[in-house]
């Protein structure tokens, strides 16, 4: 594995798990339907009764839409938009609940059973909800003090001579600011994986391992990042270049099918960025285990012990003062 890129790896993790694509993809379709039932009945109770269907539906009018939302008995906008954010919060929830399984799956070597996903899930849940705080807040405070440093570098530019520098800086700033918030999104993504995978309870020494190993391995990253984000970007033109161009603006199924396959497709990338921080957190960040094998003990030399030399028998010797015994013999 250490001779392939971060790239094929993780496109290979995505690959053996396919299955997490067509759950999220299931779940944000069904939140999706519930989000925008309001808003769903709101239309179909004014458009099944009036000709202004036939503007919105053979091509969309900016003016026929705007008047629609403004009709008494279209309801109110609140009505419409905060359950679309009820659920899209629901979605975020769903997210930070089931990624600490998605990794736990990626780290795997064998398809995860049931329980160790969810148990992975239940086990790093309140972990996952501290670090994606934190990453809102640096998140937020950056990007927003890089947004007003670009508008006041574009406003500057507008008192030279130069009618392109404007233009041409706020792009330059914009892509600054999107390689930024990608180092960011990095970041936070090597801490999630840590976290999960080291099963680090306290998440700031996950963040300060995540940064540092963030900006020693930035090109390594930061390229296999972008380079999926480029994909991404493909597959969206390519989407709403086929639906542009092969779906009638009358066909409702063709709409539906085509949104949906790109929706589809749009996940993979996001998944496939998560495979690069798990490949990259199994060959850097992964603490190799010794195993400890038990020390047998030495022999200890043989020690012998001198004893005292035994002396041989002696032969019996005859005492001259006593007689030899005659046997009788027989009359």
């Amino acid at each position: 594995m250490t001779n392939k890129s971060l790239l094929s790896t993780g496109l290979g993790k995505v690959a053996h798990n396919k299955r997490y694509i067509i759950w999220f993809w299931l779940l944000n379709l069904t939140l999706a339907e519930f989000g925008t039932a309001a808003f769903r009945r709101s239309t179909h109770a004014i458009l099944d009764h009036t000709r202004l269907a036939e503007r919105l539906v053979k091509g969309f009018d900016v003016g026929v839409f705007g008047e629609l939302l403004f009709k008494p008995e279209f309801g109110s906008l609140n009505s419409m938009t905060i359950p679309a954010l009820y659920f899209g919060f629901t979605f975020f929830l769903a997210t930070a609940l089931f990624l600490p399984g998605i990794f736990s799956g990626y780290a795997s070597n064998y398809r995860l059973p049931r329980e160790e996903f969810f148990r992975a899930c239940g086990r790093n849940l309140w972990r996952f909800i501290r670090i994606m705080i934190i990453a809102g807040i640096v998140m937020g405070i950056i990007f927003g003090l890089l947004f007003a440093a670009n508008g006041a570098i574009a406003k500057r530019a507008d008192e030279s001579t130069n009618e392109k520098l404007p233009f041409e800086l706020q792009m330059i700033g914009l892509a600054v600011i999107f390689l930024i918030m990608t180092t960011l999104r990095i970041w936070f993504d090597l801490a999630e994986v840590d976290t999960v995978l080291d099963d680090q309870r306290a998440v700031r020494k996950s963040i300060a391992v995540a940064f540092r190993h963030t900006f020693r391995s930035l090109a390594r990253l930061l390229t296999s990042y972008v380079a999926v984000t480029i994909v991404a970007a493909i597959v969206l033109v390519g989407g709403l270049w086929i639906w542009m161009k092969f779906v009638p603006p009358d066909s409702v199924v063709g709409a539906f099918v085509i949104a949906q396959i790109t929706l589809f497709l749009l996940l993979i990338p996001r998944f496939w960025q998560r495979g690069i921080a798990v490949s990259y957190w199994q060959r850097q960040m992964l603490v190799p285990v010794v195993a400890v094998q038990p020390i047998e003990a030495a022999p200890l030399p043989a020690t012998t012990v001198p004893t005292a030399p035994v002396p041989d028998s002696a032969p019996a010797v005859s005492n001259p003062s006593i007689p030899p015994t005659e046997t009788p013999q027989s009359q």
